[in-house]
């Protein structure tokens, strides 16, 4: 018998290990994209506005599946993007 406990454990932690793979991400002009943010709720909310005063911000709502509170919560998951700047990256690998 398996321990559904157990299993929902398992299954977030999977989840969670891919998502840690997801780090930057490029959109169809060109631009380079950086994760900072995996989450939902008020901490979203709080992220999301720092993130704003940085720079250019992308939100990508994000499948709950796997993840319980989430699913069982009714509750959006997502991933904050911020823009890079290559200039900057450029001036940083010289």
């Amino acid at each position: 018998m398996i321990d559904q406990q157990s299993y929902q454990g398992d299954i977030a932690q999977e989840r969670m290990a891919a998502e840690e793979e997801v780090k930057e991400r490029v959109d169809a002009e060109g631009n380079r994209w950086r994760k900072v943010y995996f989450g939902g709720g008020a901490h979203f909310k709080n992220w999301l506005a720092q993130c704003r005063e940085l720079g250019e911000v992308m939100v990508e709502e994000v499948n709950p599946a796997g993840f319980r509170c989430f699913e069982e919560g009714g509750e959006k998951l997502y991933r904050i993007w911020m823009k890079m700047d290559t200039a900057a990256d450029e001036d940083v690998r010289d």
